[in-house]
């Protein structure tokens, strides 16, 4: 079996033919050192070169030899198409493949998966000889929020929901609401998929109504997929929707927030604000800050996990749910 450091010169010499052009004056062997190098292998000029020599017996490879630096190419006239994939590409792959799973119709995710088998394949048969094949040991993304367990949802569910936004059909779907705990029969049109967070949203409306709507994937019992055409796509934009912040819930109207806060939260918040407009002012005893954001479930939320770091002063309605929230709350410790 071919050892690790033979699959890391086959892999950079494939690299190498990659980098050539397709006609003169070529390539110098610095300039390829250093894209090599940016790709993560640690070669001298002089290695390059013998590659080159070797690789020019086996490939129609020509080197421009009338004044130096020498630079080397394909031969004119010759149709080379190198199969595989870089470094690079394979690193991006192993990034991306987790987040996309759930928003690629499973036709599309049927194409890819050689792609991701080989990625994968690659950086782990690189790992030993190459220091960027181990970038993925070095990075990582993690949620800010408690470490729940994400949903399951049936793949005929999610293949179903794929297919009919891909070919713009309507749903006939049973649909449990966690919120009233009851089963639905909807007819919906689908408008789009969001990832957030653990949970996979279809946003879409439930006909006849035209207000759109987020709906759990997981939280889908029955699904057909209808030869009607879905209504309102035209009148739809995914990016202007996702604008109104509609997924941080509730009510998605701008409200002009005031609080008090502490000092160590509005350190943070010089970090993270809440919005463009925000503005805090040193009250002595602590800060009040000042944002224009959504009245949104999201910001309540938020505000409750501040506990007494944080009072609401305005608007007034926000601060009285806010108070009965926590009144309830500590009630139920007493």
């Amino acid at each position: 079996m071919p050892s690790a450091k033979a699959h890391s010169t086959v892999s950079r010499q494939w690299e190498l033919l990659r980098q050539l052009p397709s006609k003169s004056p070529g390539t110098t062997t610095a300039e390829l050192a250093v894209r090599l190098h940016s790709a993560g292998y640690k070669i001298s000029r002089r290695t390059i070169e013998r590659d080159l020599i070797d690789l020019s017996l086996m490939f129609p490879l020509q080197c421009n030899d009338a004044s130096a630096p020498y630079g080397w190419y394909w031969q004119p006239g010759v149709s080379v198409e190198l199969q595989g994939i870089t470094l690079t590409e394979a690193l991006s792959l192993a990034l991306v493949e987790d987040a996309i799973r759930p928003l690629l119709p499973n036709s599309m995710l049927k194409v890819l998966e050689p792609r991701f088998s080989h990625a994968r394949q690659k950086l782990k048969t690189l790992g030993e000889e190459n220091h960027a094949a181990r970038w993925l040991d070095k990075v990582a993304s993690v949620r800010p929020d408690l470490n729940l367990q994400a949903p399951d949802i049936p793949e005929e569910i999610l293949e179903a929901l794929q297919q009919a936004l891909l070919e713009e059909n309507q749903l006939q779907c049973q649909y449990y609401s966690a919120h009233t705990d009851k089963l639905s029969q909807l007819t919906l049109n689908p408008l789009a998929l969001v990832q957030r967070g653990l949970i996979t949203y279809l946003i879409g409306t439930a006909h006849p109504y035209t207000d759109v709507r987020q709906y759990a994937v997981h939280r889908f019992r029955e699904l057909t997929i209808m030869p009607t055409a879905t209504q309102g796509l035209k009148d739809f934009n995914l990016q202007a929707y996702l604008s109104t912040d509609a997924l941080q819930f509730g009510k998605t109207k701008r409200i002009v927030f005031q609080a008090w806060i502490t000092e160590k939260q509005a350190r943070l918040l010089r970090e993270t604000p809440l919005s463009a407009d925000m503005v805090l002012t040193d009250l002595g005893n602590g800060y009040r800050v000042t944002a224009t954001i959504s009245d949104s479930w999201q910001l309540q939320w938020w505000i409750l996990s501040l506990g007494d770091a944080l009072v609401v002063e305005k608007p007034q309605n926000l601060r009285e749910q806010v108070a009965e929230k926590l009144r309830s709350a500590a009630s139920g410790y007493e």
